[in-house]
């Protein structure tokens, strides 16, 4: 049974003053998304010497805990406010792979 999706998301933004409003932005929704039954991870870092770079790291339970995240109130209203600040924004989506020490040839 799948499990563990996850998202890796980049944001760069468009200047210093942006950076701050989105980290705003990030902490009120941020609340609301950590107590989601089936969110197990929502991690935001500013990657070293990057000041307006923000990553997001997302772990949901199951694909439906994503889908039921992005149905969400809060959720949609940071994916319209954040839209000001952004210069870009690259998302990849991620799929667990389950316990790789019983996958075949995983060896230490």
């Amino acid at each position: 049974m799948p499990s563990g999706y996850a998202l890796a998301v980049r944001f760069t933004l468009r200047d210093a003053a942006a950076a701050h409003q989105f980290d705003d932005l990030v902490a009120q929704t941020a609340v609301g998304i950590r107590a989601e039954p089936g969110t197990l991870v929502y991690a935001v870092h500013e990657p070293v010497d990057e000041p307006l770079v923000r990553v997001f790291y997302e772990l949901y339970a199951d694909h439906a805990a994503f889908q039921i995240h992005e149905e969400q109130a809060h959720t949609k209203h940071f994916l319209a406010a954040r839209e000001q600040f952004l210069a870009n924004v690259e998302v990849t989506f991620m799929n667990e792979l389950g316990e790789l020490s019983k996958r075949p040839g995983a060896e230490g």
